[in-house]
């Protein structure tokens, strides 16, 4: 198999048959051999009856069906495990994203990379959707070092084995680009032309953006500093601590020298607190390096690029 074309949806009826259509006309064009593969995601509508009714006439599409709505993370990781081609293309259902720019993200990826992320570059959304995705994205560049310009695009493109070696659960499908970046894939991004939803409305409110900052946390912890906790807890620790020493330090000089009362200061209990607190970072994360180091599988996460 050359191509596999993961698509979850929920909820899609309207649009199912029209990004069929068009899809297989773009890939038909290609000359290579493909499978889409549908995910209905728990959908409450007739989207997977219709689905369905696709995979009666055309042996090439697929689909796995949901009990319940369980999030696009968890549809991907699904199409991902059942996807054959060499390469491995996502899309939502929505027509948001034109199925005629496929050739373009295997063009790129052809190119020597491993990962090939679409960007929005003229995103047709209102105003609340739009302000707070270039917030998200700023952070996660400043954050990761990644520079995207569009971490949460649904239009993506892999080499089989790196979309194998994913693991995404949750709401961890937005930082794909990170996971993928900290292991040590080369990734890039094309730009890509964005329109107006046309059928049904959008499944994410706000509040995704609150959940995706606890998921970057998430993706720090078990993805950069897996092996290395005490990196972060004892960073954090020490400069927690350093802190709370200056105060103390600071107190301690004008105690001496007889200047005024410390006791009753309320940055007398600051600087205990902090100081404290930071050697219980510190603690905390030589636990952590001893849990991580009584763990081979940890020890020996990292993904061999080549062997004879």
């Amino acid at each position: 198999m050359d191509i596999s074309l993961v698509v979850p949806a929920f909820n899609e009826e309207e649009s199912i048959n029209e990004f069929y259509t068009r899809s297989i006309i773009v890939l038909n064009s290609l000359n290579k051999n493909y499978e889409i593969i549908f995910i209905d995601d728990g959908s409450t509508d007739q989207t997977l009856d219709k689905i369905k009714s696709l995979s009666v006439k055309d042996p090439n599409i697929h689909y796995i069906s949901l009990l319940r709505n369980s999030g696009k993370a968890v549809s991907l990781q699904k199409g991902f495990e059942m996807a054959q081609g060499e390469i491995i293309l996502t899309m939502d259902a929505d027509i948001q994203d034109e199925p005629e720019e496929i050739p373009k993200f295997i063009k790129k990826l052809d190119e020597g990379y491993d990962m090939i992320s679409g960007w929005k570059q003229k995103r047709n959304d209102p105003l609340e959707k739009i302000i707070p995705s270039k917030i998200f994205n700023f952070f996660l560049r400043f954050f990761s070092g990644l520079q995207l310009n569009d971490f949460n695009c649904g239009f993506k493109a892999y080499k089989n084995h790196v979309a194998k070696n994913l693991s995404i659960y949750g709401e961890l499908h937005r930082f794909i680009p990170i996971i993928l970046y900290f292991q040590g894939y080369k990734i890039s991004e094309i730009p890509i032309t964005h329109n107006e939803r046309k059928y049904g409305k959008s499944k994410y409110g706000i509040t995704r953006y609150f959940v995706g900052m606890m998921d970057f946390c998430t993706i720090i912890l078990t993805v950069k500093f897996r092996t290395k906790p005490l990196h972060l807890f004892g960073g954090i620790g020490l400069i927690i601590s350093l802190i709370g020493f200056i105060i103390l330090l600071y107190l301690s000089c004008l105690w001496f020298f007889d200047i005024r009362s410390i006791e009753s200061r309320p940055l007398f209990f600051l600087g205990i607190l902090m100081f404290t607190a930071g050697i219980q970072f510190v603690t905390t994360g030589l636990l952590a390096e001893l849990i991580t180091q009584s763990n081979d599988k940890v020890l020996n996460s990292a993904i061999i690029k080549e062997k004879n």
